[in-house]
């Protein structure tokens, strides 16, 4: 099922849309705020967001701003009255895949939804990746190895789909942290290395398959 973040400050106009969507076979977590969703983001990364653009506490070309610095690939598609060519030009270049403007049929808003997952690279690629001997699947959170099936955490998962999309290069530390722990003020970098740690074991069955740490930087993971 595709997951949507759906951030609107409308309560009407709210529940309308987000029955809407289910019924068409979404699920759907809605915010009322920027900023409430960007506080939602990481627990519940989403395959797509739709954004409201004047919203009280952050609007959505803030928080659009936000998002990209964590996450690129995202599909983000803006929700808004605000429909003079500079504010459209704006949205565009804040990071957004697509801008429907209000007010709107539901049936257009599911077509531009499917239109942007069809091509998206998360959908195209982020579902399975061999990593070695073996295949993690980063929506079940499994890794399979010789016809095994281990169940990942959501993080764990997360964490070292990050890591193989980005193989032979240094991710930082405080990169990895902002990403998936930012708003846990408990998780620090000891955490960190135990999450490291467990990654190494599950991965054990491979010797080509390697995490090393970078010493004052952060992590890389290697297939020989």
């Amino acid at each position: 099922m595709i997951d949507i973040l759906y951030v609107e400050d409308e309560p009407s106009l709210a529940m309308i849309v987000a029955d809407s969507l289910e019924a068409n076979g979404f699920h759907v977590v809605h915010c009322n705020n920027g900023q409430e969703a960007l506080e939602s983001f990481n627990t519940a990364r989403p395959d797509i967001m739709v954004v409201d653009v004047m919203m009280p506490v952050m609007d959505g070309f803030t928080l659009a701003t936000k998002i990209r610095e964590m996450d690129t690939l995202l599909p983000i598609i803006f929700l808004t009255a605000k429909v003079q060519t500079e504010d459209v030009v704006r949205g565009f270049r804040l990071g957004g895949d697509d801008y429907v403007k209000k007010p709107f049929k539901i049936e257009e808003l599911v077509v531009r939804i499917e239109s942007l997952l069809k091509n998206s690279p998360k959908m195209l690629f982020g579902q399975k990746l061999m990593i070695g001997n073996y295949t993690l699947d980063s929506l079940k959170h499994q890794l399979i190895y010789q016809g095994e099936t281990l169940k990942l955490s959501f993080r764990e998962s997360e964490l070292l789909r990050k890591l193989y999309e980005q193989k032979d290069k240094v991710i930082p530390r405080e990169e990895i942290m902002r990403a998936y722990w930012s708003h846990d003020k408990y998780f620090t970098g000891r955490s960190l290395d135990v999450f490291i740690s467990r990654i190494r074991k599950y991965l054990s069955q491979d010797p080509r398959i390697k995490i090393t740490n970078v010493r004052g930087v952060g992590y890389m993971l290697t297939v020989d």
